[in-house]
């Protein structure tokens, strides 16, 4: 993320319980994500489940960009 998306969420975090879950989910995907890029090979099954959790992780930043714009236009 760009610096300025970061310190607009840092901002809008504290009153957006939507952006505050789509945060956490972020992370969490990122935790997921980053567990299966340890390891050298995987199994069908966890090469399916991760092309899951990225499709899960875009469209999370996807309502995480969303709600950036939303508040973007709002100020404008």
């Amino acid at each position: 993320m760009e610096e300025r998306d970061e310190k607009l969420i840092a901002e809008l975090i504290k009153e957006n319980k939507t952006l505050k879950e789509y945060m956490v989910q972020h992370h969490e995907y990122e935790k997921q994500l980053g567990e299966l890029d340890k390891r050298i090979h995987l199994s069908t099954e966890e090469s399916m489940e991760r092309k899951r959790i990225q499709k899960l992780k875009l469209a999370n930043r996807d309502g995480i960009e969303q709600i950036l714009s939303q508040h973007r236009q709002s100020q404008n």
